[in-house]
């Protein structure tokens, strides 16, 4: 049961329950994808059958759900050289080559992205019990940058459709997925479902499906279901490497406690070194998965190499 009136309370007792801080030593960088070792890589290679491939990347365009929130806007898309530049013949280029050049300008966490383990802090502590002064300054993360990962996210993939297993295929906003939740999909989904070591696993909810019928809404930041902060241990035990959403924020919106802000980020981030996906696109390959009954899959989800950030967008790339 949570206490809602202490938030502080209980984050302090889960991050200690869940702490992972020296667990592959004092200079770890990579927390949990410390799970998803060659033989796990190996594992997940050999599930492809059938070569059908899924994209799980929302676009990058102004389109997007942002709303300004903390700065975070929408992608802004400009061409540096154009067709029509080629055709005026002022490109400068010999014998009639042109071309095509563009820029984009974002932040990070805009769209379909990782969380990596130097985005939240706990008391002003990053991962793996880092002073995040000494981590996290205005030149980047010096410590765990997001490129400590990219060489390393791809394995073993497994969709847990708890929209469609619980519901009509899309959760109410403010729906907690509790780990009962998300025991009785994997029991309704069958074997190929289970979740093991070094996973990464997707959490459907819907509400992506539902914002693209009826608009953006508070999509970035308002109301959503969500994983229920009681999923820590879960999380914990389970040693997956990491665990994506079609959500903004991963955990329920609003949170469950009278006065808080993502408190399982708080613990899951610097004290487990768990990797967060939010804004994920899972609706194809649930459709997918629904039709044939395979809920694991070939799961590469590199982020982008910009040294030291603290997130990354990501085309994740599922494949059956």
């Amino acid at each position: 049961m949570i206490d809602r009136t202490d938030p502080e309370g209980a984050i302090a007792a889960a991050a200690k329950r869940c702490s992972n801080w020296g667990r592959w030593g004092a200079d770890d960088v990579q927390g949990t994808m410390n799970f998803l070792t060659p033989d796990k890589r190996r594992q997940g290679a050999s599930l492809v059958r059938r070569g059908v491939s899924f994209s799980l990347s929302q676009s990058f365009d102004a389109d997007g759900p942002q709303k300004g929130w903390r700065r975070r806007t929408n992608p802004v898309h400009t061409m540096l050289d154009t067709g029509t530049d080629a055709a005026a013949g002022i490109q400068g280029f010999p014998h009639g080559i042109g071309g095509a050049d563009d820029v984009i300008a974002m932040p990070l966490q805009c769209s379909t992205q990782w969380d990596g383990l130097g985005h939240i802090f706990d008391h002003g502590v990053a991962w793996n019990g880092r002073p995040a002064g000494e981590v996290v300054t205005s030149l980047g993360d010096a410590v765990t940058g997001i490129e400590t990962v990219a060489s390393v996210i791809a394995g073993r993939g497994v969709l847990l459709d708890v929209g469609r297993a619980l519901g009509s295929g899309e959760l109410p906003d403010g729906f907690a997925i509790t780990e009962d939740h998300l025991r009785e999909t994997m029991s309704l989904q069958g074997a190929t479902s289970a979740v093991g070591c070094g996973d990464i696993v997707l959490v459907r909810t819907g509400q992506l499906a539902r914002v693209r019928r009826q608009g953006w809404g508070d999509y970035a930041g308002g109301p959503a279901p969500g994983l229920s902060f009681t999923t820590a241990d879960w999380l914990h035990r389970t040693e997956i490497a990491a665990i994506a959403t079609d959500t903004w924020g991963f955990e329920v919106r609003p949170n469950e406690f009278d006065d808080a802000f993502q408190p399982l980020h708080q613990v899951a981030i610097p004290h487990i070194g768990l990797f967060l996906g939010e804004m994920w696109d899972l609706d194809a390959l649930a459709e997918d998965c629904a039709a044939d009954g395979v809920y694991e899959f070939w799961l590469t989800a590199a982020p982008l190499p910009i040294t030291g950030a603290v997130g990354s967008p990501v085309n994740p790339i599922a494949v059956k």
